[in-house]
């Protein structure tokens, strides 16, 4: 590699309008529009936007090493005091994602102080954007220097303004292929010491949302790009060497595609879970069901008995009740930890888990 390539700023000089991107553009939209369709068969989106987060957040440290189970995600999801330190930096990374959303709905703009924001929170520290020289990426295997990426502080900022207007500005080209252009610029720009990869990830999860695609954070690549890592890191280093934008465009539409079906598949099989509980509830246990109850059973993998004072408004005694109750009819399973009682929903942890 040729480490005196000078990143360009954007848009990059290409034909991004192929006959072969436009087709797979197609596609790629075709099925993130029926994603946004089917998120909304469930009422309450914080059902999705709390147990899908969870698993973008696993599999987006898992590319960078950071491993943790589910059962110790989903622990560290109702008590941070559990979590050993993997899950705790899963944990952050959930925090900077909805933060992202919070800012991005409100503000209907992504700026580089938001991606500033969102990569603290990921970190959990203020270094911020990087002011000393030396960064470089290297072969995991080798240690080879495959990249350099922009060294001066006032060369990032500058990149990082334009890619700011870039996001914002209204060019006449699909938000899809805008959104692989834009996760090629960001990981080349590499801004931050650390957190790089996760932050431009996230930047993915809320440009869909923020050129109104989906309403909520549901489209997450993680998976996808585990799963076809070498190709990942391959297609951005051959833009560099190749400015071989065609491939990197064709194989980020075929993300979206690909994880707005598997996504679909999971909505509805959650969804599905949920009609069940909620017939089982209702022939069983009567006398508690609502559907704040069966809302609480799916915001979280894992439940306490705090879950239901606070949200149905009960004393401590009757929420032990419900949930010796919803055991004994084979909803929910106890677990002790420490001194502390959690009940787990058996059938939304498997399917989570086995997605």
């Amino acid at each position: 590699m040729n480490n005196n390539f000078i990143l360009p700023k954007l848009p990059p000089k290409a034909n991004l309008e192929t006959v072969k991107i436009l087709k797979q553009l197609s596609k790629s939209n075709r099925a993130l529009a029926e994603l946004k369709g089917v998120s909304k068969t469930i009422p309450n989106s914080d059902i999705l936007i709390n147990t899908l987060v969870l698993q973008e957040a696993k599999d987006s440290s898992e590319i960078e090493n950071i491993i943790t189970t589910h059962d110790d995600l989903y622990k560290s999801d109702i008590d941070i005091d559990v979590a050993n330190a993997a899950a705790k930096e899963v944990k952050f990374y959930t925090a900077a994602l909805k933060r992202g959303f919070e800012l991005i709905k409100n503000q209907n703009i992504l700026t580089t102080n938001h991606i500033i924001e969102i990569q603290k929170i990921l970190e959990q520290n203020d270094a911020g954007i990087r002011t000393q020289s030396g960064t470089v990426l290297k072969n995991d295997s080798t240690g080879e220097i495959i990249y350099t990426p922009p060294q001066n502080y006032n060369e990032i900022l500058q990149l990082l303004k334009n890619l700011e207007n870039y996001i914002n500005a209204n060019y006449d080209i699909d938000p899809l292929i805008k959104m692989a252009v834009i996760h090629y610029q960001f990981e080349s720009i590499h801004p931050f010491y650390d957190g790089n990869g996760r932050t431009g990830r996230i930047i993915n999860i809320l440009y869909p949302i923020l050129n109104k695609l989906l309403d909520i954070p549901i489209l997450y690549l993680s998976k996808y790009i585990i799963r076809t890592k070498t190709d990942y890191y391959r297609l951005l280093q051959e833009i560099r060497t190749k400015n071989s934008w065609e491939e990197w465009t064709l194989y980020m539409l075929k993300g979206v595609e690909q994880t707005s079906l598997h996504t679909i598949e999971l909505i509805n099989e959650i969804s599905n879970l949920m009609t069940e509980t909620k017939t089982k509830l209702q022939t069983n246990l009567p006398k508690i069901y609502s559907r704040d109850l069966l809302d609480i059973l799916f915001l979280h993998p894992y439940t306490k008995i705090e879950f239901l004072v606070r949200s149905l408004n009960i004393h401590r005694e009757t929420s032990s009740i419900y949930l010796k109750n919803l055991e004994n009819i084979g909803i929910l399973k106890s677990t002790k930890l420490g001194r502390q009682k959690y009940y787990i929903n058996t059938k939304l942890y498997e399917l989570l888990k086995n997605s």
